[in-house]
């Protein structure tokens, strides 16, 4: 059975995976992070290309050796990869060009990547919380508390909506999401639920659920009060990496024989990364035995994976947060980070590095775990120009319309990939989410120039139709989406970042 390790402290913490996945953060404030990874053989991945996609993701959690038995793994993957996807392929790939692949991750209920582990990730955790009341019948509920910078929201907010035992409250920063990201978050139903506008960006929203989760008096008045602990759905907890592995390990089986992997012969992956998490999960496939190469690291003009990756320096200190029209990757601090560099280095320069970047607002690495990093990522950046320009070009090109966050792995993809190699784009929404920014792109506007003429005055949801006008061979446009705009707001309080204001929201 996998064991989990604290990434600052690095002790194996006896905890099981069902510990794991409720507690969310590690007890120093680190990390969990796996003590070994189980294998696959090339044997293994190719036949997985067999299966339907909630067999193959099954396939691999078995692996892990969880505390949960194979028969409930078997209902949890089948409930969390089925009608609600509107693709039977569930992650479908896509070949737009030579030795060149998307894979679509966004063909779930919110149309965003988030739904491949925010729908099976609850049912695990619903799991995990019914064998701690079955053990202790005063075991306190659960609140969920999560940050976003768009998509993971409602996504999450979708995946625990009136889920038994837990409660969950997001976090979004009010000014720093698309209407349409808002307008899903805002019009969620469930009794369990609640969404939080931020006065402020993403990594103010992120620290305050940070500082929420470690004032241990508020834990306990929470506690007392209201019988609740905190846990978070945030690609800080382990849970929600698991499922990410799966796609990656299950793209390489479909392409294995169309490509000739393996030998040598691997995929490059493109991702567009914010909080690292999406580009661990395949560096995570990648040690399990998934044909992978290069980690290709996408970043927007909050570039500070990309100055990371190619100086060694992780500095935010005088680093201006820019809006960009890919708001799910504007973000500073990259939390998943941890994890990549506690396999690299170890607990101790971990905390070192951790403690550094909250004191300092930088940190530089030593030579050896720079190295060892830079022989796994290269990075680049795609500008808000460059950005909008990938989506017209792409579609010019291919006829594939993409969303701006999937340009910009696009743009970066295109780049850095090595022509020796075949390349997989991580597509991570659908281009309906993000409507004004992809009509720039189509109609040559600049990101943040005001639209004129018959745009000026279009909502987004107005704004798809004329998508559609310039794009006639796009994707549809999810059901979710089409008929959002008439959907009735119900969660709509916006807060001050910090403890303080979320605490006093949430002891209401």
């Amino acid at each position: 059975m996998v064991q989990f390790i604290d990434t600052r402290t690095g002790e194996i913490t006896g905890l099981s995976f069902s510990d794991v996945i409720i507690k969310g953060l590690a007890p120093s404030g680190g990390l969990f992070v796996p003590d070994t990874l189980p294998s696959m053989s090339p044997e293994s991945i190719k036949a997985l290309a067999k299966l339907p996609y909630h067999e193959r993701a099954a396939a691999v959690y078995k692996l892990f050796e969880l505390d949960i038995d194979d028969e409930q793994i078997d209902d949890i993957c089948r409930a969390s990869y089925g009608e609600q996807f509107d693709d039977e392929r569930i992650a479908a790939l896509e070949t737009i060009a030579p030795r060149t692949h998307m894979l679509e991750l966004w063909h779930g209920p919110t149309s965003a990547f988030k739904d491949m582990a925010l729908q099976c990730m609850p049912r695990f955790f619903s799991a995990a919380l019914a064998k701690k009341h079955a053990a202790d019948p005063n075991f306190n509920d659960m609140l969920i508390l999560v940050a976003t910078s768009g998509d993971t929201g409602k996504a999450a907010l979708e995946g625990f909506a009136d889920r038994d035992g837990c409660a969950i409250t997001v976090l979004y920063p009010e000014k720093g999401v698309s209407q349409i990201q808002r307008k899903q978050m805002v019009t969620q139903h469930g009794a369990n639920v609640d969404a939080l506008g931020v006065r402020g960006n993403f990594d103010d929203c992120q620290n305050t659920v940070k500082a929420v989760f470690n004032d241990k008096a508020f834990n306990e008045k929470l506690a007392r009060e209201r019988g609740l602990q905190l846990s978070s759905a945030n690609s800080i907890n382990f849970g929600r990496l698991m499922p990410q592995i799966v796609y990656y390990i299950s793209a390489c089986a479909d392409l294995w024989d169309i490509e000739d992997l393996g030998g040598e012969t691997e995929l490059d992956v493109c991702v567009p990364t914010g909080n690292f998490g999406n580009i661990l999960a395949a560096y995570y496939a990648k040690l399990m035995g998934a044909p992978i190469g290069k980690l290709l690291c996408a970043s927007n003009e909050n570039k500070i994976l990309t100055d990371f990756i190619s100086t060694g320096t992780y500095d935010i200190s005088d680093r201006e947060f820019i809006k960009t029209p890919s708001p799910s990757m504007d973000i500073l601090i990259s939390s998943n980070m941890e994890r990549m560099l506690y396999h690299l280095a170890d607990a101790a320069r971990v905390s070192q590095w951790m403690n550094e970047l909250k004191e300092n607002k930088r940190f530089t690495l030593d030579r050896d775990t720079f190295a060892k990093m830079r022989a796994l990522f290269v990075a680049d950046f795609a500008t808000n120009k460059e950005s909008l320009e990938t989506i017209a070009r792409v579609y010019d090109e291919h006829d594939y319309l993409c969303d701006p966050h999937t340009a910009v792995a696009w743009e970066v993809g295109e780049r850095l990939r090595d022509e020796t190699m075949p390349l997989l784009v991580v597509s991570t929404a659908h281009w309906a989410k993000f409507a004004p920014d992809v009509l720039r792109g189509l109609a040559h506007v600049e990101a943040g120039v005001a639209f004129s003429g018959e745009y000026a005055q279009q909502s987004e949801f107005e704004q798809l139709q004329s998508i559609l006008a310039l794009a006639p061979h796009a994707s549809a446009i999810p059901r979710n989406l089409a008929t959002l705009e008439h959907e009735p707001e119900r969660l709509t309080d916006i807060i001050d970042a910090g403890a303080e204001a979320l605490e006093e929201k949430l002891l209401g």
